[in-house]
Parts: structure tokens; sequence; C-alpha cells
């Protein structure tokens, strides 16, 4: 089952080296007002090229933002609407106000996965890994050790809304919305525009990641902003683009409970950025 999983999820599709992301992207609501969302992988953004499997989810749900906490709804749990062919289609289980300004996280199940030389050498420039993981990885190919990992999911999209006032802070929280690794986003306003910096902190398991490489692309050009988060993981990202956005950053580390494997989690966050008034 999770062999299965693994190939539906096409992480590495057709044996190719580069780290597919797996990201949201909204649809149009229903006619009662549920938002709908489309989850899938793909090799670059903004191509969505497969679906992610229903099973893998876990606890997803959208909670507003930009809400004084005594003022804020209950959140919204999100459940299965339709199997695209490029992605599986979610929606709200209650109709959204739409000046709501919608954070949406997806954490989803691990999975295994099995990775030849050359695949694994083009993985690790792809996620800009640290010298010590590529010494590691030199020292279990000398062992005669394949390259075996076991991979977890977390998107987040943050969408709707009306003119928010600023700062605001979305991304990582406590409780519910919580995802295992996570950016913590801090908003000058909404919706965001070209000039505006948006400053992140990321977190693993609620705790600061030191320089760890962030990288942030866009729908308009192939070319991403790669940066590294300070001692307290945190890192500013400028937004010089009118675009669709999707942070992205993999965490990639020797498995904890395995000898010689890795584990590793992907995140990405979606949001639009508008063109200055």
């Amino acid at each position: 089952m999770a062999l299965a999983l693994a190939a539906a999820l096409g992480l590495f599709g057709n044996g190719a080296a580069r780290a597919h992301d797996t990201w949201l992207e909204p649809r149009p609501d229903t006619e009662r007002g549920e938002r709908v969302l489309a989850l899938g992988t793909g090799e670059q953004f903004p191509a969505l090229q497969s679906p992610v499997p229903v099973e893998l989810l876990q606890g997803s749900r959208c909670a507003a933002r930009g809400v004084s906490p005594v003022a804020a709804p209950p959140a919204w749990p999100l459940r299965w609407r339709a199997d695209g062919a490029h992605a599986l289609l979610l929606r709200t289980t209650r109709p959204v106000p739409p000046a709501l300004l919608l954070d949406c996280p997806v954490p989803m199940a691990s999975v295994p996965i099995t990775l030849d030389a050359a695949a694994a050498a083009a993985y690790l420039d792809e996620v800009r890994a640290d010298a010590a993981t590529r010494e590691r990885w030199r020292a279990l190919q000398a062992r005669g050790v394949a390259w075996n990992e076991r991979f977890s999911k977390q998107a987040r999209l943050l969408h709707g809304g009306g003119v928010l006032p600023g700062p605001l802070v979305a991304g990582a929280t406590r409780g519910a919305e919580a995802m295992a690794f996570d950016a913590r986003l801090e908003l000058p306003r909404w919706p965001l525009r070209v000039g505006d910096v948006l400053q992140l902190q990321l977190l693993r398991d609620g705790q600061p990641l030191a320089g760890h490489a962030v990288e942030l692309r866009n729908d308009q050009s192939p070319i991403g902003l790669w940066r590294r988060t300070d001692a307290e993981g945190r890192v500013a990202m400028p937004l010089p683009l009118a675009a669709r956005w999707l942070l992205r950053s993999v965490d990639l580390r020797p498995a904890a409970d395995v000898a010689d494997a890795w584990e590793s989690r992907f995140l990405s966050v979606g949001l639009d950025v508008q063109a200055p008034r």
C-alpha cells in the first residue's frame, strides 16, 4: 500500500532526480459557497501533474486569519470532493464568507522511497543539501548502501480575503493547524503587493531550523529566489513580482530509527502577490 502511494505521488517520477513538490491551489467555490482547493504534485511549480491519494491526508482544515481570536469562526475541515486527472479536489465542510482570509494546512503521512545513485546526487543538489549531508551519503556509498528514505509532505495555502491591514501572522501555530515542518509567516498586510517583504521563521516540531535553505518560486519565471535562515530560523524574502508564489523547503536528515536511512519533510506554502497600487 505504501509503495503504491509513493508511486501515485510521483515524488521522483520516472526515475527523475528532481524533488517533486506538492502544493495547494484555489479552485472556484461551490454553488453553496464552500471553498474548493486542488492538491497535487508537480516537477516544477506551477504545473500540477498528479493527484495526491486522499488516504495520505491527516487532519486537513482551514482557519480564518486577520480576525480577532474572540470573533474568529471555528476552523473548516477539508473533505474529498473529486479525484481529478492532475489534482485531488477538496472542499470546506461549510460555506466560507468571501471576505475571510483562509490559512489552509494539509499535513500528509510519510511514505518510503528508494533512489539510485544518480537520482540521489541530483536530489541533493535540488534541495541545496549541506556539506554534512553530502559527506554522509558519500560514506554510505563507499559501503555499498543504497538510498532509502521516508518522506512526508506538508502543504499550506493562504487564500481569499479582502483588504486586511498588517501585520498579520499565519502559518505555524499551535493546536490543530500546526504541522511537523512549517513556517511562521509574518505578513505586512493582505493582499501582499510587489515590494513587500515576507518575514518567516522555519520550524520543525516547533523548534527553529537554523542555516536552512528556503526557496521562493513563482508562475512567471523558472528562476527561484534562495535564502538561508539565520540562527533563529528566520529569513526575509522579497516579493519582486505580481504572481502566484510558492515558498518551498525540504528538511532532509538521517533517519532517527533506521540505520543508514534518511527521513525528509517537504514544505510548500502558496500565496499570491498583487501589483502595486
